[in-house]
């Protein structure tokens, strides 16, 4: 099923072969450090879920959701033309909705590979008509319009026989057999090199599916089967890319190696979902929350709930007023076309962003909230408040008693009314300085 990966890994091993004990911290390159100054001010990216599982309109888990057997699954790619793509038309689309960054399943718990891989066949160059590398178009595209690109990386498959033992999924699927887990991380690290040396610079790597090896302890899943040789993958991408950003949606506190935590349709702290990371394991590292524009990652032909802008706005702002960006995931169609409900939310939120992105890129979260009426950000001596729902006509600002120079709706600049007392600040709103979709105001501290 593997075609021989010996000659790929010879790259790999000329950096890799001086690699320092597994034990030691993990120190980044002044590239790194820049790159995480320059993501935590990006504030907003493009999520694309996008493979053979889209021909079957029913989300990028269809293989595991039907238990679709190995064999029957392989049929697929034959029929996986997107002749419609056009990668200059995504990454402007990302662009005019304010996004500064695009993640893109190389890929995905099925095994199939939408890059031209030497380590296998099973991959957009070799197993289907469209004979095209689509990393390839859009790593070109994104470097014409200054868009960086990320890539997501699947650590768990369905499909390859060494990817055992087995983990929690995928163990209906007929046609899988024993394999040799080593062989495995060969293949990765193969596939690893392959992604970072053939694309030009990339913004970074971005794993998934640590957790389905995490096995129930008693209490929770907590307890590895085995070992994902992370001190080994993340140095061999360090070595060959120093400015790019590793992070791994494992929904635990972050790892020796990662440069950036990530927060599966959450916000930082929060775990509504139960995919989300604890507030125990929240770390010291740039953020990022990923959600769907609708409710599935990989194209769902019978999915419907389609968030308005004003929601995506919403995510936007309050994901910003966590100190988080947000990731924002589309799953394109079969033809490589994107939904157009999908294009007109983002050009939505692009419009919003043209006169409100002062507010979001650049900032950190504010002194005040979060709250239930929404969050503040932050940028040196200007706070802006986003009241996203609140219907009084007055704000009460507890404990916030910093010096006020002026303070004004970011709108048109009319002035706030506000007096500040012993216990904080309280704020007139009275209806007519009010914004359907985001009424902020802007404090200037002495």
């Amino acid at each position: 099923m593997l075609r021989n990966y010996t000659l790929i890994l010879l790259v790999a091993i000329v950096f890799y072969s001086q690699v320092s004990d597994a034990q030691s911290p993990y120190k980044p390159t002044s590239e790194n450090l820049q790159s995480r100054e320059w993501f935590q001010n990006a504030r907003f990216g493009l999520f694309i879920h996008w493979g053979v599982y889209s021909l079957l309109g029913d989300g990028e888990w269809v293989m595991n959701n039907q238990n679709i057997a190995i064999s029957d699954y392989e049929k697929l790619p034959q029929f996986f033309n997107p002749i419609d793509f056009d990668a200059e038309e995504w990454v402007l689309m990302a662009k005019n909705a304010g996004m500064k960054y695009i993640t893109i399943t190389s890929r995905h718990h099925d095994g199939f590979s939408m890059f031209d891989s030497r380590a296998t066949t099973y991959d957009i160059v070799d197993a289907t008509p469209y004979k095209k590398d689509i990393l390839k178009e859009l790593a070109d595209a994104c470097q014409k319009y200054d868009m960086k690109l990320f890539f997501y990386y699947s650590l768990l498959d369905w499909r390859l026989y060494d990817y055992f033992p087995r983990g929690r999924t995928g163990n209906g699927i007929a046609g899988r057999e024993s394999g040799e887990w080593n062989n495995y991380i060969e293949f990765m690290k193969a596939q690893l090199t392959e992604l970072c040396t053939n694309y030009g610079p990339i913004g970074g790597i971005w794993f998934d599916g640590h957790w389905d090896q995490m096995q129930w302890d008693g209490e929770d899943f907590s307890t590895l089967q085995v070992d994902w040789h992370y001190d080994e993958l993340y140095s061999l991408i360090h070595r060959l890319q120093p400015q790019a950003l590793i992070g791994n949606n494992h929904h635990l506190a972050p790892i020796d190696g990662e440069d950036f935590q990530m927060f599966e349709r959450d916000l930082p702290g929060h775990n509504t979902t139960g995919w989300a990371t604890d507030a125990e394991d929240v770390g010291d590292l740039p953020f990022e929350m990923c959600e769907t524009i609708n409710g599935s990652w990989g194209f769902a032909l019978q999915d419907r709930k389609h968030k308005s802008s004003k929601e995506l706005i919403h995510l936007l702002v309050k994901a910003a007023g966590y100190n988080s960006n947000l990731l924002l995931n589309v799953g394109p169609m079969p033809n490589g076309k994107i939904q157009p409900e999908h294009v007109q939310s983002l050009r939505e939120v692009g419009e919003w962003l043209t006169d409100h992105g002062e507010t979001i890129y650049g900032t950190t979260n504010g002194p005040v909230g979060p709250e239930d009426w929404g969050v503040s950000t932050r940028n040196g001596k200007v706070i802006f408040l986003h009241i996203l729902d609140y219907s009084k006509d007055a704000l009460f600002l507890d404990d916030f008693t910093l010096p006020i120079r002026k303070m004004s709706l970011f709108s048109d600049g009319t002035r706030v009314s506000y007096e500040t007392g012993k216990y904080g600040t309280v704020i007139a709103l009275p209806n007519e300085q009010r914004q359907d979709t985001d009424t902020i105001i802007r404090i200037e501290l002495k």
